[in-house]
């Protein structure tokens, strides 16, 4: 930790970070020259599969390896799509990116687009984002006038469009094919799968769909090579043939109650403890941690016990958690009630299930409700089973959805209340003194006037 010296954000504290000649002073799109000089498309695939880059938007799949799905010899169009719909509760890093370093994300997707013979690129940008979507329509657009986008770029032959996006400030078109169908402007349902973008995205044409800081990740290992991006981060568990390792830097989002909340950057495998005491200053108040949220809410929930788990891909699964989502971390202390935050966890994903799938709409929708009348003093301690069944029951790993978002609504519920199980028996004990142990079917919501 004491060595690591941050590149992803290296430049943001420049006054002229967001500009081109802020970025070009640093060296920036030096390494795009050298690339359409002396380099193929094959040349950075191979790069970034050895560098064994992972993407950072979420579910961490090998980047490398994903463009390498794309049909051999396709008559085109190949499309690219960046995905910038950052709507993850607790998630800033590619807010920060985009703000105060456009050209770094900019130069990696032309890279990344170059990779994989793609002329068009469409760059999704969450609608609340309007800083973001200013600087880097100004990015664009001076990238074009220097020669850096549109036809024959810098005399290579090469040409590239890139076309902002606007989104419409939903959290499903984070997922890969909600936001493909968004971007044709249909509802945000996303698709089954097979076939997957790479075969049939935009417009049924072969498609990536890379994050916004996969992006930026890209750009650093073109220019200092695979062997650099991995000399951090945690090698594979010789144990777990899964497991392709975590390599790199990563941008990690830390808020709730720490003195110092913010988007720090370090090598993949920090833990809890290490951002919370190293980065973020402490605990707030002089308070004790309760709990902490791992990599965005869908992730599930860490006890303070837990704290020792390093945030890497593989290490929050060890601690009954989904994964490593996208590193934002937000933390609770000891004044925290799990009671109140997981109503407001089941009143967002009831709120943001798209409704294709039944499982999800239903299973999102009772769970609010049952946690509605658990916060208005009508809890029976048979509701935490109910709940639990919820979880174990919908989203995508165990086969009964499209997407895993109700995945990511499972796993708040299921580790808030078994790790947690104590705390919400008392408070429902507490408050429904005469019917916490009451086994029959609840009334409607309507007849208990709870809204």
């Amino acid at each position: 930790m004491t060595d690591f010296e941050p590149v992803l954000l290296a430049n943001i504290d420049r006054e002229d970070s967001h500009t081109l000649p802020g970025y070009e002073a640093t060296g920036g799109y030096q390494t795009l020259k050298k690339v359409l000089r002396e380099m193929s498309p094959d040349d950075v695939v191979n790069v970034v599969k050895a560098s064994s880059l992972r993407g950072r938007g979420g579910a961490g799949f090998p980047t490398g390896l994903k463009w390498t799905f794309l049909p051999k010899d396709h008559p085109g169009p190949i499309y690219f799509c960046l995905n910038a719909d950052e709507s993850e509760p607790g998630t800033f890093n590619n807010r920060i990116l985009m703000e105060e370093d456009p050209h770094q994300v900019i130069e990696g997707l032309i890279l990344s687009s170059f990779a994989t013979h793609t002329t068009t690129a469409y760059y999704y940008m969450r609608y609340e984002y309007p800083l973001s979507w200013a600087r880097t329509q100004a990015a664009v657009d001076a990238c074009y006038e220097a020669g850096y986008l549109g036809k024959n770029i810098l005399g290579s032959g090469y040409d590239l469009d890139i076309f902002l996006h606007r989104g419409a400030a939903a959290y499903i078109c984070g997922e890969e094919t909600g936001l493909i169908e968004s971007l044709e402007g249909k509802r945000a349902w996303p698709r089954i799968k097979p076939p997957f973008p790479a075969v049939e995205g935009v417009f049924r044409k072969p498609t990536v769909v890379n994050n916004v800081e996969t992006a930026a990740c890209v750009r650093q290992i073109v220019e200092r090579g695979a062997d650099w991006f991995k000399s951090m981060g945690v090698k594979p568990d010789p144990g777990n043939p899964r497991d392709a390792g975590s390599f790199g830097p990563k941008l990690y989002c830390l808020s709730g109650h720490v003195e110092k909340p913010g988007c720090y950057e370090a090598p993949l495998g920090l833990t809890v403890n290490e951002l919370i005491d190293e980065h973020g200053g402490g605990i707030w108040k002089g308070r004790r941690a309760k709990a902490a949220i791992p990599g965005g809410i869908s992730m599930g929930l860490l006890a303070a016990d837990e704290f020792d788990c390093p945030l890497d891909f593989a290490g929050p699964g060890k601690y009954a958690c989904l994964g490593l989502g996208t590193a934002a971390v937000v933390v609770m202390d000891d004044q925290t009630s799990m009671v109140d935050f997981l109503h407001n966890s089941c009143q967002f994903f009831a709120h943001e299930s798209c409704g294709q799938c039944t499982p999800c709409r239903e299973g999102t929708s009772w769970a609010l409700k049952m946690m509605k009348r658990i916060m208005a003093g009508r809890g029976r301690l048979i509701d935490l089973d109910l709940l639990l069944e919820i979880g174990d029951t919908i989203g995508i790993i165990p086969g009964t959805t499209i997407c895993g978002l109700s995945d990511g609504a499972a796993w708040p519920i299921k580790n808030a209340i078994r790790k947690f199980r104590g705390e919400f028996e008392e408070h429902i004990k507490r408050t429904n003194p005469d019917g916490y142990n009451e086994t029959e079917p609840a009334p409607a919501m309507e007849l208990l006037d709870i809204h």
